[in-house]
């Protein structure tokens, strides 16, 4: 789909027309187009894996383009890296904020580019201060330059990051999820800072999931969805679910819905757990033999609620009952003795020790069984165990000594998998599940957990894609900003509902 809406008037300060870009085995965007103004808030939009990020690594050179054209003032530009981009003019603000705490205000601004005096001998710290200084009063912001970074508040660190942009006389800023971590007087805050650099003709790219924020400070609204360009259009008179339609506009790859549950037997039950900012207030409850989905966006604090029940994160309040009963979970070794697993989604850096066999690592969470007088493995006992975990689960493997990280995605993904049910955990957090698995294999691990659930496995799914939750859950929990917006039935939830609720930042069901 392709929509001429118009941005401004003159010459864009960026173009970028039919970008290509691929990695090993992912297209990750096709004939992709953008394009911003001087002077205006253009506001990109799309699910997590849209293509977003990557296409703003193009525009500040962390990437290269495999195919298209790009302009930066009317004039074609290659940008081979991210200091060329700062040289064009171009800067970004990171979700992530990236400062030294341990040094002051100006020298975070200007590492690497500091003022010398004495023959380049020695940092002019007055010139610099100064220089910080007229940055800060141009942004209309009283920050002392000689502060410690690590003693401001996140709201003024990102304060000394858009200065830090605006100090390479940056005439594009992207912003990426800037309000994540502001309260509501900071956002006000930074929405009067946008205003006035638009004001001087600075093109800002904001990407946000926050719906409100687009329609509050936004000109006009660029959709992404798998990788591809969808539709531009203009922020005003323009809806909400109109938005969301288009984020969430792919059809269904398999038509096949969760049925009814109507199991009664609680697993699990957690009562108004807390830690930070991240998990505010959750509670929900788990019931034998059911597949529960969590939603929502990135940041929604869906992987925060799994590591703080699994004890990998110590939360600040909260109850967690386990088949009734009320227990104490202090780390993750308590929570496997109690008959919980927790599958990472980073399954290499969490799940598996890939240099180790699959026999090693299907058996790691086991071992004790396989010892004997607490010296010895039995080798034997666990290759037989091994084998039969791989036969069950279908793992393309030559053998159970094959080293882990010559595996498939998918494959890798089952090995882990084999590794808590050889445990014997009867309630299971599979966090990303398929995440770097191809199609043929997600639908072998829908399969799979489906028939864990026919077992009575109590079983808890996050994930970013809608249509995997819809096909998977029997209920629908959504999250945003760590609190609970709303509960779905699964069979009869749709992408939009899912959606409305993961942007209602205030609401708290």
């Amino acid at each position: 789909m392709r929509d001429e809406t118009a941005g401004g008037t003159g010459v864009p300060a960026v173009e970028m027309r039919g970008i290509d870009k691929s990695f090993p085995g992912v297209l990750a965007l096709r004939s992709v187009q953008f394009d911003l103004y001087p002077g205006e808030v253009h506001a990109l939009m799309g699910e997590n894996g849209a293509g977003k990020s990557t296409l703003m690594k193009i525009m500040t050179g962390v990437y290269q383009r495999d195919a298209g054209e790009m302009k930066v003032f009317g004039t074609p530009v290659t940008i081979s890296g991210p200091r060329a981009a700062q040289d064009l003019g171009i800067g970004i603000i990171h979700q992530e904020l990236h400062l030294m705490n341990h040094l002051t205000v100006a020298q975070n601004i200007y590492i690497g580019r500091e003022p010398r005096k004495g023959f380049g001998m020695f940092v002019d710290e007055a010139k610099m201060n100064a220089d910080a200084a007229a940055l800060f009063a141009r942004m209309k912001v009283n920050i002392d330059p000689r502060t410690e970074v690590g003693t401001l508040t996140v709201a003024k660190q990102q304060l000394v990051e858009i200065a830090k942009a605006l100090s390479f006389n940056s005439r594009v800023l992207i912003m990426d999820e800037p309000t994540s971590a502001l309260n509501e007087t900071e956002v006000a805050h930074l929405f009067a800072i946008i205003a006035d650099l638009k004001a001087q003709g600075v093109g800002l790219v904001y990407i946000t999931h926050k719906m409100d924020e687009v329609f509050q400070i936004a000109d006009r609204v660029t959709v992404m969805r798998d990788g591809q360009y969808i539709q531009t259009l203009p922020a005003k008179g323009t809806t909400m679910n109109t938005i969301i339609s288009l984020m969430v506009g792919r059809e269904l790859a398999d038509a096949t819905r969760a049925p009814a549950f109507t199991g009664t037997e609680e697993a699990l039950r957690v009562t108004k757990l807390n830690r930070g900012k991240a998990v505010r207030d959750v509670s929900f409850v788990l019931r034998k033999g059911e597949i529960l989905g969590f939603a929502g966006l990135m940041g929604a604090g869906r992987t925060e609620v799994a590591r703080a029940i699994f004890g990998a994160d110590t939360p600040d309040s909260g109850e967690i009952f386990i088949h009734g009963q009320k227990r104490r979970i202090g780390s993750p070794q308590d929570a496997v003795k109690a008959g919980l697993a927790y599958l990472s989604e980073d399954r290499k850096q969490f799940g598996l020790v890939t240099p180790m066999t699959v026999r090693e690592n299907v058996t790691m969470a086991s071992w004790p069984r396989f010892t004997k007088g607490r010296v010895w493995m039995q080798d034997a006992a666990m290759t037989r165990t091994a084998k039969d975990y791989v036969d069950l689960l279908k793992v393309k493997t030559p053998g159970v000594e094959q080293e882990t990280r010559l595996l498939s995605g998918g494959n890798q993904q089952k090995v882990v998998i084999a590794k808590w049910l050889l445990r014997d955990c009867d309630i299971l957090f599979f966090d990303e599940p398929t995440r770097g698995i191809d199609i043929g294999a997600k639908a072998e691990i829908y399969k799979l957990l489906q028939g864990l659930a026919d077992q009575g496995k109590a079983i808890v799914v996050i994930s970013s894609e809608l249509p995997e939750i819809l096909r998977l859950s029997h209920r629908v929990i959504v999250m945003c900003e760590g609190r609970i917006t709303g509960e779905l039935d699964g069979p009869t939830a749709t992408q939009e509902q899912i959606m409305t609720l993961a942007t209602q930042r205030h609401r708290a069901a």
